[in-house]
C-alpha cells in the first residue's frame, strides 16, 4: 500500500470530519443547512410525539378493555337494570356505561310519564328515539377512542418524503459544493451526503413505528366500536323485552 496515499486519506477522512462537524448526531446537526436542520427538527418532533401517542393509546385500550370486561360481566349477571344504573350513577367511566346511562335515562324519563298506558305509534317511537341515542353516544364515545390514532397515520405517510426532500437537499448541497470549491473529493461531497443519508434514516425512524401502531390501533379501535354497537342491539332487545312486559300487566 503506498504510504503517500494513506496518509492522503487520513488528512480527508480528518478533514471531513472537521468540516462536517464530526460524524455525531450533534456534529451533522449543527453542521448541516438550515433546511435539513428543519427537516430533523420536524422529523424528531414526529417521532417523539409518535411515542407519547404509542405509550399513552396502548394504556388507554387496556383500561378501556378492562372496563368492558367489567361492565359486561355485570349487565349480564342477571341483575336488575335499575341496579346497575344506580351503582354507576351519573359518572361512567367507559363508552359501555355511558351508553348505558344514557339510555337508562331516557328510558326512566319516558317511564314516568306512563308511557306504558300510550299507544304502539309512541312506544316504537320510544325504541327508536333511545336507539338514535345510543348510536349518537357510541360516535361521540368513539371520538375519544380514536384520539390521535390519524396523527399515527399522517406521521407514517408523510415522514418517508419529509425525510426524502431532506435528502434531495443534502445531495444538491454536495453539488453545490462541488460547483463552489471545483473540487470532487470524498471532502467536500461528504457533509451533504451525510446529511441526506441522516435525514432519510429519521424519516424512516419516525414512520416505521408510526405505521405498525397504527396498523395495530385501527384494528383494536374497529374491534371495540363493532363491540359497541352489539352491545347497543343487545341492550336495544332488552328494552324491548321489558317494554312488552310491563304493557302487559
Amino acid at each position: 500500500m503506498d504510504p503517500v496515499a494513506t496518509a492522503t486519506t487520513a488528512v480527508d477522512v480528518t478533514s471531513m470530519a472537521q468540516h462536517s462537524g464530526g460524524m455525531s448526531f450533534f456534529g451533522m446537526f449543527f453542521g448541516a443547512s438550515f433546511v435539513v436542520k428543519g427537516v430533523m427538527l420536524i422529523l424528531i418532533a414526529a417521532s417523539f410525539w409518535s411515542w407519547t401517542i404509542i405509550f399513552s393509546k396502548l394504556a388507554h385500550l387496556r383500561r378501556l378493555k378492562y372496563h368492558a370486561r367489567h361492565f359486561e360481566k355485570a349487565f349480564w349477571s342477571g341483575s336488575s337494570l335499575d341496579t346497575l344504573y344506580e351503582r354507576i350513577g351519573d359518572t361512567p367511566s367507559d363508552p359501555f356505561s355511558t351508553i348505558f346511562v344514557a339510555a337508562m335515562r331516557e328510558w326512566k324519563r319516558a317511564l314516568s310519564k306512563n308511557i306504558m298506558g300510550a299507544s304502539f305509534d309512541v312506544k316504537k317511537a320510544l325504541q327508536e328515539r333511545i336507539e338514535r341515542l345510543m348510536s349518537l353516544t357510541a360516535t361521540q364515545e368513539m371520538v375519544f377512542v380514536e384520539e390521535g390514532v390519524s396523527f399515527l397515520a399522517t406521521v407514517s405517510s408523510s415522514s418517508p418524503f419529509i425525510g426524502l426532500f431532506g435528502m434531495v437537499w443534502g445531495v444538491m448541497t454536495s453539488f453545490d459544493s462541488i460547483g463552489l470549491e471545483q473540487n470532487a473529493s470524498l471532502v467536500t461531497v461528504a457533509p451533504g451526503i451525510a446529511e441526506a443519508l441522516f435525514t432519510t434514516a429519521l424519516g424512516l425512524l419516525a414512520c416505521i413505528p408510526a405505521a405498525m401502531a397504527y396498523n395495530k390501533f385501527s384494528h383494536e379501535v374497529d374491534a371495540y366500536a363493532t363491540c359497541l354497537d352489539r352491545f347497543i342491539d343487545e341492550f336495544l332487545v332488552v328494552l324491548s323485552r321489558q317494554l312488552e312486559e310491563k304493557s302487559s300487566l
